[in-house]
């Protein structure tokens, strides 16, 4: 199907003139980079804006790189960008683990990671797993810059705290300082080019300290605080993991879509948790599937 709705096109050279064309033209315009959403949305008329601004021309927005004790991801970098990283697959291999459960490999190539977080569907892959890892979102607008916590950056289904005016320029990741294992478990209705039907995401850490996220299971992507205090400074075994797994429906609250039911959803997820938690257990140990390994 061809795109119908008329739009005019700018194509900024600099940050600072994106900006200025946002600022002037408000919730009108229409921030292009990837285009894996915009393109489908303006071809099924999800989105009708008067201006599309295509950011993929600016220059200092591609790249991963390493900043001190942080990976920084520009707003460019695609999935296919972290799959290939060496940085990414050294410091901080979940960022990977979930880069490659996105899609298709032809989407993978044009998706972005920045342009995942700013859909903000409770879906998005990119959600817990940032969550889990303590990322913060950078964004100039018409007031300069400022940075995030990611906690704060979902603000609802499709939602976020940027600015009308405001362009996402990267997010950095702490590199931890320590050990660590991970996972990131995704339940889709085939392999392949899927959203989640739910997905967690698990950080452990030395001295039974752990990070838990869940995503597609609420308005937004969120941590799991009440498991992970449960867990804080526990001896890890059985009984623990099932003491755990009885508070996931009190940490989350599915329904039901076109891609599950809340009933498979609320069945799945307990399953889900114990197996990301045991990978990620193992991990931190030297041992456990390798990092990619299909875990559902």
């Amino acid at each position: 199907m061809p795109i119908a709705h008329e739009f005019e096109y700018a194509k900024p050279e600099t940050i600072e003139e994106a900006v200025g064309i946002l600022n002037k033209h408000g919730t009108d315009a229409q921030v292009l980079a990837g285009g894996t959403d915009v393109v489908p949305g303006l071809r099924d008329g999800l989105v009708s804006p008067k201006l599309v601004v295509d950011i993929k021309g600016i220059a200092g927005l591609s790249g991963i790189k390493r900043e001190e004790n942080a990976l920084r991801v520009g707003a460019l970098a695609t999935f296919t960008d972290l799959i290939e990283s060496e940085l990414v697959q050294k410091h901080v291999p979940l960022l990977r683990e979930m880069a490659m459960t996105v899609a298709s490999v032809g989407v993978r190539n044009r998706a972005t990671i920045t342009g995942n977080i700013c859909s903000a569907v409770p879906s998005c892959d990119s959600g817990p797993v940032l969550l889990v890892l303590g990322a913060s979102i950078h964004a100039t607008g018409p007031n300069g810059e400022r940075t995030m916590p990611v906690a704060e950056w979902f603000t609802g289904p499709k939602t976020t705290a940027l600015g009308s005016a405001e362009i996402v320029t990267s997010v950095s990741l702490p590199i931890p300082q320590e050990e660590h294992g991970a996972a990131y478990v995704k339940l889709g209705r085939y392999r392949g080019e899927d959203l989640a039907q739910a997905s967690v995401a698990v950080l452990a850490l030395p001295d039974s300290e752990y990070r838990i996220a869940f995503g597609a299971v609420a308005p937004t992507p969120l941590r799991a605080n009440r498991i992970e205090e449960l867990l804080r400074g526990k001896v890890f075994g059985d009984a623990l993991i099932d003491d755990a797994k009885k508070l996931v429906p009190d940490e989350t609250s599915p329904i039901a879509d076109i891609r599950a039911s809340r009933e498979y959803r609320e069945h799945m997820l307990p399953i889900m948790f114990e197996r990301g938690l045991r990978a990620a257990v193992a991990r931190l140990a030297g041992d456990g599937p390798a990092y990619g390994a299909q875990l559902i």
